[in-house]
């Protein structure tokens, strides 16, 4: 009777088959057409599909949104963020897996939270930190206090306990000198430090579950985060303290045994491997706790001798090999074995300073003569070191035993004396010490000490310990693998996720007991969401009929031209070749694709003067890239060209960057790269692709949304994007942010005249945000012809993690009301203008959604694009939605999700028919939008 409740109430979503999990049949088949939703309509056995109750639930979970939503529609309370003013109603009903499991708490389930503080006890002592900070941890649940509680707690081996019962009465202080991995007793000058464990809160996490499905607004539930971050603490413990499951920033699982599954290693070359695994959070939603699972990929240094790892790397880029092996953790194997007294090896752990260079032994607490090193980066035969006349027998009297030291503590030896020491290269001391030899002398030796106190090892002697993450930028040919690795069909994450995601993160009881010792369960079964296909927009060009894409895409035919072209000033092309690529046609076929090119733009309606012969540049090597480029293009600028048309051999990104530096920073000229075999063959789509670049950059207009635009169409709101782009892990320290705010001037979107500013380094809200909105505002007078300032200011906010949305309202929204009380005149901001709506975009989240049969897929088995959903994984409360309005060609498609922090304008203007909430009106105009990405002929979520 279950059954065909919930097969009625999909019937009127219009979903003809319904199962609650994913059983994979990729090994039943060979073909790709096999996908989710053939498992979802075919028959399952009754241990792989989700029982009939909870499929129930599902649909009660739904009943029960709608109940609460309809009393939180009558409340007025305030709220920190608006209130959810509706459900979307529009589009063609669907039934999404989610890839969510629901967490289940026992209904008295108590959690006792206590704070981790460790102080050096030393003055000029520094904190502990990373491994060590974790390993003084494990230290201290060692302890009397915590020996026999162990079953009862979980941490997050830093800052916190969780607890089923209490553990203190009250604060523990106690004096702790670290003791190493597996070592019986801490060495004779290991740190101390001062550790207080205190009790910091009782969370009753039934208070949380009942928050989720009342609809009492009177006051807030202050301890949600709390609760939240408690049970991620708890959720993370088994993958923190299992040594078969390396962890990335405690949200991400990587199996290291070869048996787990997921296919999850791939050769990326390099020395490194690409690895799958699985992140895990826990997250709240309407009714319920969810654990968000999901499939994710990372790149690892491969687990071999560091010679070997070196070798696969290539030296020849001394500073590049620098950072590539910098703090990598090594074992080494050129001392004698060291057991505890159980009878364990103690593996003698070194983490690499970096390589060899002329400032080693030099700074702040150097002591004694400096080793003498003859470059940077130099092999074991140009590094010498002091060694004192206690001969070979007491080389590493020091602290820091087991490499070469760079100096020895003492005075400075005296010019031709011979009883304070001598130097000798790491080559000789190896070979004398160890009787090991430098098979390779070029190779660099590694520095496994500091810059004031170096310790030199060979490669050889050591081995890269298995299970650390690299944050090296990878080269194009590792990026083409890593994507290759971690592009997949979305049946195949979704069998990950249900088959192997759950023993790799400890959610089985038979896997985690802490799971049956805190009363939690977690059934593993996907669980099932509403979502709706919105209709695309219709788009127009000049003269044409209106263009109805299909899947999220169409294409330039039948002659269309652009909806506003350009005129063409004086332009060129400039062609890119390099002595190891070889070029796919000479100069007159060149020429002659060029030429072709022109009269495609005259097609598209980009008219102007006919283009200038261009030149060739060879590059013979990777360094003349940046200076062959710039002086090319320098000379273009002379010859006051307004465009170029750049032709690069290759996909190569120190090229393309070498091009938008010099063109946009140095000599100021619009460049539009192309790709040499690409651009020879002439095909028509090419051409339009690239005639589509040529229009925006010389100010056209593209295409645009046919009567979709809602209130932009009143040419009274200006759309903002904000975004802030931060270095990556291995660029430079000194590397600043970079906030970048676009923004249209006029109700067609065409054009987004582009600001920058740059930041102090990683920050992620916007300094001057104010004199850069004032701009916009001046440009959306001067370039839109406005007498008067946009009314309405729709801001798109991008980049920002939850934890950070109040602080857009509390430190970037000042700023955006100074500049318009700096720009509107008196009458308007008396009225309150401009009204401002703040929507933050995320994309690096980890919700997704799979379709529950073959009707409602892509043909890559994704959902359709234009689905939307804001039910099932969100909360009621809250006024946020998932929107997916791309078609991915490859993988599992990724939706955006929007979360309104601020609306001053859609709840005041309210809604009209076709649309029954305002959530519709947002939505629609949100996705409608995705259609004017003017680079391209598809739908985009980042628009």
């Amino acid at each position: 009777m279950v059954v065909e409740e919930v097969r009625q109430r999909a019937k009127e979503m219009g979903v003809t088959e319904v199962k609650a999990t994913i059983v994979v049949v990729a090994e039943e088949t060979e073909t790709q057409e096999v996908n989710v939703m053939v498992v979802a309509a075919e028959a399952v056995e009754p241990t792989e599909a989700v029982e009939p109750t909870e499929a129930e639930e599902d649909v009660k979970h739904q009943c029960t949104e709608d109940e609460l939503h309809r009393v939180l529609m009558k409340t007025k309370s305030p709220s920190e963020f608006p209130l959810r003013p509706g459900f979307g109603t529009r589009g063609s009903p669907v039934l999404l897996f989610t890839n969510s499991f629901e967490l289940i708490p026992e209904p008295n389930l108590l959690l006792y939270r206590y704070g981790i503080s460790v102080e050096p006890l030393a003055k000029n002592q520094p904190d502990i930190t990373g491994k060590k900070l974790s390993q003084l941890v494990k230290q201290l649940l060692q302890t009397d206090q915590f020996v026999d509680r162990k079953d009862d707690l979980v941490t997050d081996f830093r800052s916190n306990i969780i607890a089923r019962e209490r553990l203190l009465s009250q604060p523990s202080d106690q004096v702790m000198q670290y003791v190493a991995e597996n070592e019986d007793g801490p060495a004779a000058n290991a740190p101390k430090f001062r550790v207080r464990v205190a009790e910091t809160g009782v969370l009753t996490v039934s208070q949380l579950t009942d928050f989720l499905t009342s609809s009492d607004m009177s006051r807030m539930f202050e301890d949600k985060a709390s609760i939240v971050q408690a049970l991620n603490i708890f959720l993370r413990h088994y993958a923190k303290e299992s040594e078969s499951v390396a962890t990335i920033a405690t949200v991400k699982s990587f199996p290291l045994k070869p048996d787990a599954g997921l296919e999850q290693s791939s050769d990326l070359g390099g020395g490194l491997r690409a690895i799958r695994g699985i992140f895990s959070s826990v997250r709240v939603a309407t009714c319920r706790i969810l654990v968000n699972i999901n499939v994710t990929a990372a790149a690892f240094y491969d687990p071999i001798p560091l010679n070997f790892l070196i070798r696969n790397y290539g030296y020849y880029n001394k500073l590049s090999l620098d950072g590539f092996l910098k703090r990598l953790r090594v074992e080494v194997d050129h001392l004698p074995q060291k057991k505890n007294k159980a009878g364990v090896v103690i593996p003698r752990i070194k983490t690499i300073f970096g390589l060899a260079t002329k400032n080693d032994g030099t700074g702040v607490g150097s002591s004694g003569p400096p080793p003498k090193v003859e470059e940077f980066g130099a092999g074991a035969r140009g590094v010498q070191f002091f060694l004192r006349d206690e001969g070979p027998e007491q080389p590493s009297s020091g602290k820091k035993a087991g490499g070469v030291k760079g100096k020895k503590a003492g005075s400075q030896p005296g010019p031709g004396s011979s009883s304070q020491g001598r130097y000798i290269t790491v080559l000789d001391y190896f070979k004398q010490r160890y009787n090991r030899v430098a098979g390779d002398l070029a190779m660099p030796v590694v520095n496994v000490g500091n810059r004031a106190n170096p310790s030199y090892l060979l490669p050889q002697c050591c081995r890269v310990l298995p299970g650390q993450s690299s944050q090296s930028k990878l080269s194009i040919q590792q990026s083409r693998k890593m994507m290759n690795h971690a592009v997949r069909f979305p049946f195949e994450n979704a069998a990950s996720i249900v088959n192997e995601g759950p023993s790799i993160v400890g959610l089985l009881p038979d896997v985690n007991v802490k799971l049956g010792q805190f009363g939690v369960s977690i059934p593993t079964s996907l669980l099932t969401v509403p979502g709706r296909v919105l209709q695309g927009p219709k788009l127009l060009y000049k003269e044409s009929r209106p263009v109805e894409p299909r899947n999220g895409s169409w294409n330039l035919k039948d002659r269309v031209k652009f909806n506003r072209g350009s005129n063409l000033p004086r332009w060129s092309y400039l062609m890119v070749s390099s002595t190891w690529q070889q070029d796919p046609y000479n100069a007159d076929s060149l020429w002659n694709s060029v030429r072709s090119f022109n009269r495609a733009l005259n097609d598209v309606g980009v008219v102007g003067l006919e283009p200038m012969h261009g030149r060739q540049i060879i590059i013979n090597t990777h360094e003349e890239i940046d200076s062959e480029i710039e002086g090319a293009l320098r000379q273009a600028g002379k010859a006051q060209l307004g465009l170029v048309l750049v032709i690069l051999p290759d996909k190569d990104t120190a090229m393309y960057n070498a091009v938008k530096h010099a063109a946009d920073v140095k000599v100021g000229i619009h460049t539009v790269c192309v790709l040499s075999r690409e651009f020879g063959k002439g095909y028509a789509n090419y051409f339009a692709n690239v005639a589509l670049k040529f229009n925006l950059k010389l100010g056209g207009i593209n295409h645009v949304v046919k009567d979709g635009l809602g209130i932009i169409n009143e040419n009274r709101t200006m759309v903002v994007g904000i975004d802030v782009t931060h270095p990556s892990p291995s660029s430079s320290s000194k590397a600043p942010s970079i906030a970048s705010m676009v923004a249209s001037i006029d109700d067609r979107l065409g054009q987004w005249p582009a600001e920058l500013s740059i930041q102090q380094r990683r920050k992620e809200m916007v300094t001057d945000l104010d004199q850069m909105l004032k701009t916009r505002l001046e440009l959306w007078q001067r370039l839109g012809k406005h007498a008067a300032l946009p009314e309405n200011l729709l801001i798109y906010r991008d980049g920002v993690s939850e934890g950070e949305y109040a602080r857009v309202i509390e430190e970037e929204l000042p700023l955006l009301r100074k500049a318009c009380s700096e720009m509107y005149p008196a009458q308007d901001t008396k009225k309150g203008l401009p009204n401002i709506s703040i929507i933050i975009v995320g994309k690096r989240h980890h919700t997704r959604f799979y379709p529950t049969n073959t009707g409602q897929a892509d043909s890559s088995s994704n959902p359709k694009n234009g689905t939307v959903v804001d039910r099932g994984v969100t909360e009621a409360r809250n006024w946020d939605f998932f929107l997916q309005a791309h078609t991915a060609l490859k993988g599992t498609a990724r939706p955006a999700h929007y979360y309104v922090v601020l609306d001053e304008i859609f709840t005041r203007r309210g809604f009209k028919p076709p649309f029954q909430t305002t959530a519709d009106v947002l939505e629609d105009l949100t996705h409608n939008m995705s259609y004017l990405y003017g680079r391209a002929t598809k739908a985009r979520d980042d628009t």
